[in-house]
């Protein structure tokens, strides 16, 4: 189980007055103080883990966002930052002493500007509405994580989120030009802009990806780009697994680069074409989803290029969509998938580890292998084109011993991801559910360079506590 930083007794002391203070500043149903309001607050999308904050704060404005910080600062009191919930990292867990803030009402799209090919948006924008506000131009967002309907980019940034179509376009930090944060002491920072290459440090890469850490994100300035002309979905269906990661290998070594290159495996498919309808291939070990993009004649050369790549492979079968159709099917299939396995178990772990793309076939194997051993099915659903995995572990949350087992056997799939050359977290974030494991991957130098880096931002550590670093002693007390 994750363990978490002992609460400020000072601090829930004067709960009454905190929450005061707050709602001073925010008027209005700005502020939830209520137990029963407060419940939806206590978990994000890792629901395995819960915990009622002492109040939440929702703000509208940056300057809102500021005069909160500098209340919270004064008072010594925790924050952590939240917009969907949808983190699947335990990132925007509260504590019992800390204010979540809450971004959600600051969903306005402040500035589109199609000639430098830029959007300015709150942070509580969702993902899919900043394409939504500029389709009609013909332009789009890139990043499309799975959760971009109700995700919000002011999330994405803190932990640098990817998405199917990522292999083509980059993750969050390749489409971001600026942002507006605010310091835990509450200053507001302009970093970036509706330009290229800012000048002095690299402010904008060290908050990318920082997960709430070092400030508060409340404006973005995203690029948006030309949407293409059009897009066809391949389906490759293989015999196992291992032989799918090893067409996966080829496609990338030999220098095609898809929009995207999807995997999943048979319970995935099965599950997802139970909710879809897309035409999945139920009689393949695995499934690639392969979209090309451009003119018809650009699609058609590079759909031929990779369908005698896969046809090295002995393949069950081959299918390209032939409508716009069939390819929203196939996309919704995809889309859909972590919901759709709900089907064949209501409770699991989503993983999130990255590897070379040349150890797909053998690391696909040894998960195939632990599994055995562990006694838990797990369905792998991800992003094979950029070797970013996601296995999805099932076990019964009304049996503890089963969830420890699944807990023991995502720690052994994210310690093979380092073990062959990877990462731990390709776009979830490490949050509380890889914090132990941060030590697998870097030496406690190089952590307490980091934790420098955060206390240069944060001395006090009261900017989304308890994530991250792992817990030690003399840290565990303020961190």
């Amino acid at each position: 189980m994750i363990a978490q930083p002992e609460p400020k007794q000072d601090v829930l002391a004067k709960r009454d007055s905190i929450v005061a203070g707050l709602r001073a500043l925010v008027p209005g149903s700005g502020v939830i103080a209520e137990a029963i309001r407060l419940k939806p607050y206590e978990t994000d999308g890792l629901s395995a883990y819960r915990q009622i904050p002492l109040a939440v704060v929702l703000p509208e404005t940056t300057e809102q966002v500021a005069a909160v910080m500098a209340f919270c600062h004064r008072e010594g009191v925790r924050v952590v930052p939240r917009g969907a919930g949808t983190s699947l990292s335990g990132g925007a867990l509260p504590m019992a002493d800390a204010v979540v803030l809450g971004l959600m009402r600051m969903n306005r799209i402040l500035d589109i500007d199609y000639g430098d090919r830029c959007a300015v948006v709150q942070a509580g924008v969702t993902n899919i509405g900043i394409t939504q506000a500029v389709q009609a131009e013909g332009f789009f967002y890139a990043p499309d994580p799975s959760s971009q309907l109700a995700c919000m980019i002011g999330g994405n940034v803190n932990m640098n989120s990817g998405g199917a179509h990522c292999l083509r376009y980059g993750v969050t930090a390749n489409n971001l030009l600026g942002l507006r944060v605010v310091t835990v002491a509450g200053e507001v920072l302009d970093i970036g802009g509706a330009h290229l290459d800012a000048a002095g440090y690299d402010w904008l890469g060290l908050l990318t990806g920082s997960e709430g850490q070092l400030a508060v994100v409340t404006e973005v300035t995203v690029r948006i780009l030309r949407s293409p002309e059009g897009a066809r979905a391949m389906l490759a269906a293989f015999k196992s697994n291992e032989i799918a990661g090893a067409c996966v290998d080829a496609i990338i070594g030999s220098g095609i680069i898809p929009v995207a290159l999807e995997f999943m495996d048979r319970p995935a498919i099965h599950a997802c074409e139970a909710f879809a309808h897309a035409g999945y291939p139920l009689d393949a070990e695995a499934m690639l989803i392969i979209e090309v993009e451009g003119s018809i004649t650009e699609q058609d050369y590079y759909l031929d290029r990779i369908r005698e790549i896969c046809n090295r492979f002995d393949p069950v079968s081959l299918k390209v969509s032939q409508s716009a159709e069939e390819s929203l099917a196939i996309w919704k299939g995809r889309k859909g998938a972590f919901g759709a396995v709900g089907r064949i178990s209501p409770d699991y772990l989503c993983m999130d580890g990255t590897i070379p793309t040349s150890r797909l076939a053998d690391v696909l194997g040894r998960i195939g292998e632990m599994s055995a051993a562990y006694g838990l099915q797990v369905a792998n659903i991800f992003h094979a084109g950029d070797g970013n995995l996601h296995p999805l572990i099932m076990f019964d949350a009304n049996d503890p011993a089963s969830f420890r087992k699944a807990e023991d056997f995502g720690a052994d799939i994210l310690k093979l991801c380092v073990e062959v050359g990877g990462c731990l977290t390709g776009e979830h974030g490490v949050g509380v559910e890889k914090r132990d494991l941060m030590g697998v991957q870097f030496s406690e130098i190089e952590l307490d360079q980091q934790r420098r880096v955060k206390s240069a931002f944060d001395p006090g550590w009261l900017l989304n506590p308890s994530k991250v670093f792992p817990l030690k002693p003399g840290v565990a007390a303020a961190a």
